[in-house]
């Protein structure tokens, strides 16, 4: 079943339930914000693997690009494309806001910057991994110009009030009867890294965008790897990065 099935089973299929306390969104976006602040000490790969497919359902291109993001000795933080970018789309467009998402939406965090931007409605409690989580429906209360925002659900681990699973799709979708820019619903897991917080690993896509010349499958895999904290005596050695398959 497509993605978007599915986000779209999961939204409307859970009823609103007894809430948690009032406050138990605001430690989420604290613990989120001590998070952000902790992964910006780390260094990481980052690949991303993105197919298009025909009306048959064969891959029609690719775009694929591998980025280490590190530092340098002075301790300035830097991305390295690794392999790629190599583009051979034939259907659609990377655009500018593909690679925004890429690093503020598809990792999604919830911090104190953020949360008063969304409006968010508890759903309920569900087991993820053998973990129990919170659910919260989130949707911007308004889309300014410039921004990219999240209209999807999150799962929160009850234990550690930190998110371990995201799924959604990033607005504003720019629909035209001429051309379009829409964006893929996915789903971001999250782990443990170094015993404290958890960390995007992988994020997946595929779906159907509705462009005015017809629907187009897309999907895409992101993966967030080898997460090391960097110190002045840090080396880092990342190795060979297998490119994913697109997926049947």
């Amino acid at each position: 079943m497509p993605l978007l099935a599915v986000l779209c089973l999961i939204l409307s299929a859970q009823a609103p339930a007894q809430e948690p306390p009032a406050d138990i969104l605001k430690r989420v976006a604290d613990n989120g914000s001590r998070f952000e602040q902790e992964r910006a000490r780390y260094t990481y790969r980052q690949s991303f693997d993105f197919y298009e497919f025909d009306k048959r359902g064969t891959p029609s291109g690719s775009y694929r690009e591998v980025r280490d993001i590190n530092f340098t000795s002075g301790g300035e933080r830097t991305e390295e494309f690794i392999k790629g970018p190599a583009n051979q789309l034939k259907l659609i467009r990377m655009t500018d806001e593909d690679f925004s998402d890429l690093r503020g939406i598809q990792p999604f965090v919830l911090t104190n910057d953020t949360l008063w931007r969304y409006k968010a409605t508890y759903r309920g409690r569900e087991t993820i991994d053998g973990r129990e989580c919170f659910v919260y429906r989130i949707e911007p209360r308004q889309v300014l110009e410039g921004q990219r925002m999240l209209d999807g659900q999150l799962w929160v681990e009850v234990d550690t009030l930190q998110v371990i699973r995201a799924v959604g799709r990033p607005l504003p979708q720019h629909h035209s009867t001429t051309d379009a820019n829409l964006f893929a619903s996915f789903a971001t897991q999250y782990a443990p890294v170094d015993g404290e917080f958890w960390f995007p690993v992988r994020t997946f896509a595929d779906d159907y965008l509705p462009f005015p010349s017809g629907a187009q499958r897309v999907q895409y895999e992101i993966k967030f790897e080898n997460y090391r904290r960097f110190s002045a005596e840090t080396t880092i050695n990342f190795g060979e990065a297998e490119p994913a398959a697109p997926q049947d």
